[in-house]
């Protein structure tokens, strides 16, 4: 829903005051310095014009000054979406009138999504306390926790997710791949295909789609086999990587020109006897896993859509059915 227009108090001189405005609640960060920000004064694009407030100024002239659009969060927030055109000043007006009307609603938490196209819109916002939280392609989400309470609002994501894919024919060779970039390039070792999931991607269709693309193979998935955390790993971010047994569907490879050397169907035995595989822990799992699940009778993970009463999306359960 949008805010309802904003209480202005005077004081006895006449002067406008965006009660309960408390300039030391607003927190500025350590960056914080007394820059101006330049540019001629706009009208309000349509996202900051639902309400307003009146102001007197010198001379007895009045400044409406309008309150950013927002809607209700599901934990007692805000989330303001900016659109279209704004200066530096009348942003920052309508900021403090916003911050000074929602304190006095008790909202706590404030999302600003700001586009690219409105970049130089940052500097102010985080004079006025705003914090980074993430940043995608089009758009940089600032917060800003506006009760004196712990900041109690959710941390940007901490994991990446990749798959690592075990694909062995009926020959009992294993597809592997040589790296034309990365920590492995030129080194002549043959691994597993791996790779990351893309934002909204799911296991079994990520772990589908990164060896088709490696090495041209179509295949089936079978299960999540094992699955490792790691920390630190890709700038600080943590990292979650699934073992995935995959099915081969086709045998002809046709290798991804841009990021694999080569690609090969190869005896597992010949997979295994790789020095760097014998002091790489993780690929030895791997191989191990996938023997046990093709020789032993191993059982992993496999995938069960599931509905929600929170929503109307399907989502993936990967469970082990053995038992159930």
């Amino acid at each position: 829903m949008l805010r309802t227009r904003a209480l202005v108090l005077f004081s006895s001189s006449g002067k406008a005051l965006l009660h309960p405005v408390n300039r030391s609640h607003l927190r500025p960060s350590p960056f914080h310095k007394s820059h101006s920000c330049l540019g001629k004064i706009s009208s309000m694009s349509s996202s900051a014009n639902s309400s307003s407030v009146v102001l007197p100024m010198s001379n007895d002239q009045r400044e409406e000054v309008g309150l950013l659009d927002a809607v209700d969060d599901v934990h007692g927030g805000v989330i303001v979406e900016l659109k279209g055109s704004m200066d530096c000043k009348t942003f920052v007006s309508s900021l403090r009138a916003s911050l000074s009307h929602w304190r006095q609603q008790g909202i706590r938490g404030v999302w600003i999504k700001l586009p690219i196209e409105l970049s130089h819109l940052v500097q102010p916002a985080v004079q006025e306390g705003f914090c980074y939280h993430h940043a995608e392609p089009t758009y940089l989400m600032l917060v800003y926790w506006i009760p004196a309470s712990e900041n109690t609002l959710p941390i940007n994501a901490t994991h990446r997710v990749g798959i690592g894919a075990f694909v062995m024919n009926e020959k009992r060779e294993v597809l592997v791949v040589q790296e034309k970039c990365g920590i492995l390039r030129g080194s002549g070792i043959w691994k597993f295909p791996t790779g990351v999931l893309e934002q909204g991607e799911d296991i079994f269709a990520g772990a589908i789609r990164e060896v088709k693309e490696e090495t041209g193979i179509d295949t089936d998935f079978l299960e999540v086999l094992a699955f490792r955390q790691n920390h630190g790993a890709f700038f600080g971010k943590s990292d979650l990587f699934f073992v995935c047994m995959l099915r081969p569907r086709s045998s002809e490879i046709h290798k991804q020109e841009s990021e694999i050397e080569a690609a090969a169907w190869m005896p597992i035995e010949e997979f295994a006897a790789q020095p760097f595989v014998k002091k790489h822990e993780l690929l030895k799992y791997i191989l191990d896993l996938g023997l046990a699940k093709a020789d032993r009778n191993y059982s992993g993970f496999t995938p069960l859509s599931i509905s929600s009463a929170f929503s109307e999306k399907l989502s993936f359960l990967y469970l082990n059915s053995r038992g159930l």
